[in-house]
């Protein structure tokens, strides 16, 4: 079973706030979105192709914004390069709106845990989306899941996985499992890396992040809170079939591009933070 260190003391810092009538209203507005899911649900049995897609992807964006959270892609506007051509789409995991960013760009078929398909007006709408559960109490299933993940590829789909298995602050990531990764080696597609970061303002925040002892509840109070929260989707070069010819190799590609964006930037966070700190400073003797 996938662990992350990252607790309750990875959530903190201080970050700009909204008051308590704009986070009713988020909270309203939000919550209005979500069921506006069933007429959703109606769209989607009756549109198809490109109409479906952009119905699908505006749905999932205006839930992301009743948030309170902004969306901003960095590279490609969509994860598969070529229509129609399947590609496993390889993203890191923070929070509970990592779901949403990723559809607001473009809506894929997820791998997700079993029991988000009891959750109410969500559940449906996530598994008519042709949803991959994963029965993490029963892993014997897992190359059951694997055949699925391929046949799902072969038919063009994109399909998305969180190769970490588990949810991370955001400053810290883990290792890529490499155990889905065989459906894209299987299938003979490609594999598209994307990063996902939260930031207030140009600092990276760990306020969004499900980990810990965190409740469902707790956890989108505080992000109904934050004041400006940005949720950046860096879309990476897509990892050719053929560079790898093991699983193991291929989750190493894919967690090493991915790597490279994070460590990149927060190394420039870091520089700018200390700029503005020796801009602001008091010199000696001044």
């Amino acid at each position: 079973m996938p662990t992350s260190p990252c607790g309750d003391g990875c959530v903190g810092g201080q970050v700009p706030q909204v008051g308590k009538v704009r986070q009713v209203w988020r909270a309203f507005a939000a919550v209005t979105m979500i069921l506006c899911g069933v007429f959703l649900l109606l769209g989607i049995a009756v549109t198809r192709g490109r109409t479906r897609e952009t119905l699908v992807r505006n749905w999932f964006h205006a839930v992301l914004r009743g948030f309170g959270a902004r969306l901003k892609v960095h590279g490609p506007k969509r994860f598969q390069e070529t229509r129609g051509r399947g590609v496993l789409v390889v993203a890191n995991h923070v929070s509970w709106l990592d779901e949403l960013a990723i559809d607001a760009v473009q809506p894929i078929r997820i791998v997700a845990k079993r029991d988000i398909k009891d959750w109410p007006v969500l559940g449906p709408i996530i598994t008519s989306a042709r949803t991959v559960y994963l029965d993490r109490e029963r892993l014997r299933l897992l190359p059951g899941t694997v055949r699925e993940l391929s046949d799902a590829l072969r038919e063009g789909a994109a399909v998305g996985i969180h190769a970490e298995g588990t949810t991370w602050c955001g400053l810290a990531g883990g290792r890529y499992k490499p155990a889905l990764f065989q459906a894209a080696l299987d299938a003979g597609v490609p594999v598209r890396p994307i990063v996902l970061r939260y930031r207030v303002g140009e600092r990276t925040t760990t306020h969004p992040a499900f980990v810990g002892s965190d409740t469902l509840v707790d956890s989108i109070k505080r992000v109904l809170s934050l004041k400006g929260l940005v949720v950046e989707v860096h879309v990476l070069d897509e990892i050719a079939p053929g560079r790898a010819s093991t699983r193991r190799e291929l989750a190493a590609l894919a967690e090493s591009q991915a790597n490279r964006l994070t460590s990149s930037g927060l190394e420039v966070e870091r520089s700018e933070r200390d700029s503005h700190r020796a801009a602001t400073s008091t010199p000696l003797g001044a």
